[in-house]
């Protein structure tokens, strides 16, 4: 495999979109970079560079992921990331009405919000 982390950093644009990467670089700071070279390395240069899954499949289990587990503050971000991942809206509906059936209402409740606002916000930044 090619330098984890620069491919990590190619998946990651490819995902989040160069604004949002740009943004992230700098904002980095000596204290965080550390937790950075982790995330590039192993979420994105590792799990998300895997291509047994499609990255539509990836995305809907990232998405339901964050909702289970009450990570609220990562939906948006993901959620952005589905016009890059082929993931519609009607998979995000799906992901989150399986949130709430497996996880909690509440949880699926949130996601779903968020969601909402998410891609209302996508859809004017057209």
């Amino acid at each position: 495999m090619a330098n984890r982390y620069e491919t990590g950093m190619q998946v990651r644009r490819q995902v989040l979109g160069d604004a949002h990467v740009d943004r992230a670089e700098a904002a980095k700071t000596d204290f965080d970079q550390p937790f950075q070279t982790l995330i590039t390395e192993g979420a994105w240069g590792t799990v998300w560079a895997d291509d047994t899954i499609s990255r539509r499949e990836r995305s809907m289990l990232t998405l339901a992921l964050l909702a289970a587990t009450g990570n609220f503050e990562e939906i948006p971000m993901h959620v952005r990331a589905t016009a890059n991942t082929g993931a519609s809206e009607d998979d995000i509906m799906q992901v989150f009405l399986h949130v709430a059936i497996y996880a909690g209402v509440p949880k699926a409740n949130h996601a779903i919000k968020l969601a909402r606002t998410t891609l209302a916000e996508m859809k004017t930044d057209d």
